[in-house]
């Protein structure tokens, strides 16, 4: 049996149908007795939409008045949908799942709303769960700032979401999916000539996300 940390982007959660899907997969995982944790994001485009919310109303906002807590408030509802969404879809396959939210695990930052660092994470109630054998499906891109307010990570936050937790629980694997078949030395709709690697180390997958390759957020490297 080990611990395993599942983490899904956007577009591998961006509709019922590929829902579905997710939970099969992590369904298999579950069924092999292991202990599972799923990081999710927010479904394709919606955190896009919510932050056009955001930057609307701050157009309108008279003498500068501070919106950056309510930004976190607004724009983290997309992965709470998300974590709820899953966990029926793995409830309806016969799997024990609840979601959690940042500030439940909690998932503890600084105070720099938007592009929050992890202080801590307290996995005392969260591994509970997850021994009794439960998935715990984990919105990813949040936590819970010093003065209790919701903060996220910066935008892709879910990738740093879901290796912070890999080491604070002690994971043996943290497992990124993503609908693209690989790394490649550069993106393939631009680069014809790009080549898919097999392997790549910690420090060439740095310098790719630096330099804005989307496979990983560069904080989770």
């Amino acid at each position: 049996m080990a611990r395993i940390v599942m983490k899904f982007g956007g577009t591998s959660v961006a509709d019922l149908d590929r829902i579905r899907h997710v939970s099969e997969l992590v369904a298999c995982e579950a069924k092999k007795g292991h202990e599972v944790a799923v990081v999710v994001s927010a479904m394709s485009g919606e955190t896009n939409r919510l932050v056009g919310f955001v930057e609307d109303l701050a157009a309108d906002t008279q003498n500068g008045g501070a919106i950056d807590d309510e930004y976190d408030t607004i724009v983290a509802s997309g992965e709470q949908v998300t974590s709820g969404l899953l966990s029926i879809a793995l409830r309806r396959r016969g799997i024990k799942a609840r979601s959690w939210q940042g500030w439940q695990i909690p998932l503890q930052t600084d105070g720099a709303h938007a592009s929050a660092r992890i202080k801590g994470i307290e996995t005392l109630a969260f591994n509970r769960s997850l021994k009794d054998g439960t998935v715990g499906v984990v919105a990813g891109f949040q936590g819970i700032s010093p003065d209790g307010r919701v903060s996220t990570l910066g935008r892709g936050g879910s990738d740093t979401s879901a290796v912070a937790l890999a080491v604070a629980w002690g994971a043996d694997r943290c497992d990124i999916y993503t609908d693209v078949d690989g790394v490649y030395t550069a993106d393939p709709r631009i680069v014809p000539e790009a080549r898919r690697l097999d392997r790549i180390a910690f420090e060439e997958m740095l310098e790719l996300a630096s330099q804005g390759a989307k496979v990983l957020q560069t904080r989770s490297v």
